[in-house]
């Protein structure tokens, strides 16, 4: 049988790492974002430019 002070430690521990995991996943999300948005940026400031130089 085991302690409700070890069942808590056990849920406390797995709870804590889910938590750092999904965290994790978040920052890396947020990351991907930001340099898809920025590559974005710089492909429409590339085609801007070009078409001002076509005019």
């Amino acid at each position: 049988m085991v302690s409700s002070e070890r069942l808590a430690d056990i849920g406390y521990k797995t709870f804590s790492g889910t938590m750092t995991l999904y965290g994790g996943y978040l920052c890396s999300l947020r990351v991907y974002r930001y340099f898809h948005h920025r590559e974005q940026l710089r492909i429409a400031a590339e085609n801007q430019t070009e078409d001002i130089i076509k005019d």
